[in-house]
């Protein structure tokens, strides 16, 4: 690991002195060379009925505000915060230098590169959640125990490009990213000494369609236990003139932060779990696009164990800003013996 940290100093150091050598003057009092900075927020309203219990009510779902902008030209900087309730809290704050396609760096706190769906805006996935396994293998209520809040980001370190431009359309062959991160999710120190490698290398063989694979290798620590967490996925995805689809699927190794017990010093389960889903979306016209998808979560890797969840959703975009979505969903849950039920969304989208 400390390998990897010097090459990624290296690799910093020579990136500086690259930027020297560009046109733009370098001045601690220089003020130009800037993008004005975009200011923004959305909020998501949610109506939820399960027929599980009969609970039905109004909530919040999420109000994040943030800006964003360029320095320097190279320079782009973002700040997110979420607002909402009383989960006030920050959700990414990082600079990037991306000079070239080939090659960026980014510091900060912001989004794990595990899995395609992760980094999707909540506007962009086509239903009113991430799908199980985004939510328990990226950090969204994290499999190990991290919470919820953490919002599948993380801090630390990354690089990431696009290479070898090729057919008439110039898209790019290859992307890849690799990330160094505490391990703890946001707004929290590391627990250790041991930092996370998360990397993915994804394929456009035709433009738009990608074909990836996605490893991660590291811990959580929480109450004085230390979990570990190794995961690999392979995934594909396609979105083109508003045709949707993504299949994905993920597997883990480590126990949960719960399944530890301290008089034993053991944890009980099998220390694994996976996961799937298939997701498509069909534009029907200008503003109706209508979403199905195939869900599951087998929180021991066995069919005893599984969560499997079949959605429709109809998104009713009718302006750019603003967007109603409705969702019904079929739960299955093997974990309690005869538990199927009914769920009904409806969401409310505005941003500004």
């Amino acid at each position: 690991m400390k390998r990897l940290l010097l090459i990624a100093l290296t690799a910093c150091l020579a990136a500086v002195q690259l930027l020297a050598q560009d046109e733009v003057p370098w001045d601690r009092k220089q003020t130009g060379f800037a993008s004005t900075p975009k200011v923004g927020a959305f909020f998501i309203s949610k109506y939820g009925y399960s027929d599980l219990d009969g609970k039905h009510e109004f909530s919040q779902r999420m109000t994040r505000a943030y800006v964003d902008g360029t320095i320097l030209n190279d320079f782009k900087y973002r700040v997110q915060i979420q607002i909402n309730n009383a989960a006030f809290h920050m959700k990414d704050y990082f600079v990037e230098w991306a000079r070239w396609k080939e090659f960026s760096v980014k510091i900060g706190q912001y989004k794990r590169v595990f899995l395609f769906e992760n980094p999707y805006n909540p506007w962009d996935v086509g239903f009113g959640d991430y799908s199980q396994i985004t939510k328990k293998f990226s950090g969204m209520g994290d499999y190990c125990g991290e919470a919820g809040s953490t919002g599948g980001r993380d801090m630390g370190l990354q690089f990431q490009g696009d290479l070898f431009p090729v057919s008439s359309d110039g898209h790019r062959l290859i992307h890849y990213q690799l990330q160094l991160m505490n391990g703890q999710g946001i707004n929290t120190g590391d627990a250790n000494t041991r930092k996370d490698l998360i990397g993915s290398l994804q394929i456009q063989p035709i433009q738009d369609l990608f074909i990836g694979v996605f490893g991660w290798t590291g811990d959580y620590v929480a109450n004085g236990v230390t979990v570990n967490r190794d995961r690999w996925a392979v995934s594909a995805k396609y979105e083109h003139n508003a045709w949707s689809a993504r299949f994905e699927y993920a597997n883990s190794r480590g126990h949960k932060i719960a399944e530890y017990n301290p008089a034993t010093k053991t944890f009980r389960g099998t220390g694994m779990a996976d996961g799937w889903y298939a997701a498509v979306g069909v534009p029907v016209n200008a503003w109706l696009k209508l979403y199905a998808k195939y869900d599951v979560y087998r929180d021991q890797a066995t069919w005893d164990s599984a969560q499997t969840v079949w959605a429709f959703a109809p998104n009713m975009q009718i302006h750019k800003n603003l967007m109603l979505q409705l969702q019904y969903n079929y739960v299955d849950n093997a974990l309690v013996p005869g538990q199927k039920y009914n769920e009904f969304w409806a969401e409310v989208y505005v941003r500004f």
